[in-house]
């Protein structure tokens, strides 16, 4: 058994935590700590709901803190749970700075505690999808790939000012360039394009971000002012082109509280499903429709469990974390 505590309540903790960790046989959730009690979201039963940031340090039967605070605050709650002697799970971005990160890494070794970041989106089921048809082969040698993480949510930008560790880079790249990372590991090199499209002094609200392995090109791109997405990802090989148009559905259910206690939850219908194009034996060109992959972000925390219970290797290594913070940080300088 895992028994874990949550520090903070709210959509982070809510909406993309608790509904896939309970989910995972053999993870309790005990306590889950908020410096104010509000009823915005429904408490689960046998949860210790508390404002006492000690019920979680100072139980001994809570192995793991999940930290699911502003990312400004990150550090800090993460280096006090590896003070009080608790394994931690860090929602992303792990940090501000890459310095930050080798400090929690090398803390966590030194009391040989997990410290881990929470990159649920490794298990998205665009993202499975066009690994399978990759590994496939049905493209070739692998020449091009775009992959996009569209919004069109003017109002965020038009109302903030900038801020690092707030900025679109941080809050969305940090999804889509670990899912670079994990995949294709670290590049050759890194051509940065990140801006404040409303002028100085606001938010970070647009990047491109271009990913060299050899001649392979990984492009990341996104921007608060899509008001029609462009595709999730478009694959580009000698033999052929993989178009998946839609994202990941398990966010757009959460959002209507359609749970993953459903047993269709996430689920891509064939409207959905990518499309490969491709030329036959005659050279006349073809497309076939590619089933998606189930996405589950409960895998993240089955893979937590099995590092902490079983000594399984982390989904997540230290070094890509650090990598990627390496890169936020590389992308945001600069900028005020």
């Amino acid at each position: 058994m895992l028994t874990i505590a949550y520090i903070g309540n709210g959509k982070s903790t809510n909406r993309y935590h608790l509904p896939f960790a309970t989910k995972v046989a053999g993870i309790q959730i005990k306590t889950i700590y908020n410096r104010s009690l509000k009823d915005t979201w429904s408490p689960l039963e046998h949860v210790n709901y508390t404002t006492n940031l000690q019920d979680v340090f100072l139980d001994p039967a809570i192995q793991l803190v999940v930290v699911c605070t502003p990312a400004s605050s990150h550090y800090e709650f993460a280096k006090a749970c590896l003070e009080h002697g608790k394994h931690v799970l860090v929602e992303k971005p792990f940090c501000e700075t890459s310095n930050q990160a080798r400090e929690l890494f090398a803390l966590a070794k030194e009391k040989q505690l997990f410290i881990q970041c929470y990159q649920n989106r490794r298990f998205d089921s665009d993202f499975l999808t066009v690994q399978q048809v990759i590994e496939s082969q049905a493209l070739g040698e692998l020449l091009e790939v775009e992959m996009h993480f569209d919004y069109y949510r003017p109002e965020i930008p038009e109302h903030s000012t900038f801020s690092a560790v707030d900025s679109y880079l941080y809050g969305h790249g940090c999804h889509t360039i670990d899912q670079v990372l994990s995949y294709w590991g670290q590049p050759d090199a890194i051509h940065y394009d990140v801006r404040q499209l409303l002028g100085p002094g606001r938010m970070n609200d647009y990047f491109d971000l271009d990913f060299y392995y050899g001649t392979l090109k990984v492009s990341v791109k996104s921007s608060y002012f899509r008001l029609k997405e462009r595709p999730s990802f478009v694959v580009y090989g000698q033999d052929g082109v993989f178009t998946k148009q839609s994202k990941d559905r398990q966010e757009a259910d959460l959002k209507r509280f359609y749970m993953p206690t459903n047993d269709d939850f996430g689920l891509d219908r064939p409207e959905h499903y990518g499309m490969l194009t491709y030329l036959d034996h005659n050279d006349e060109p073809q497309e076939k429709a590619i089933p998606s992959q189930t996405g589950d972000y409960s895998r993240l925390y089955e893979g937590v469990y099995q590092s902490i219970v079983h000594g399984a290797p982390k989904v997540v290594k230290d070094e890509e974390t650090i990598l990627l913070m390496e890169i936020l940080e590389n992308g945001i300088k600069g900028l005020n």
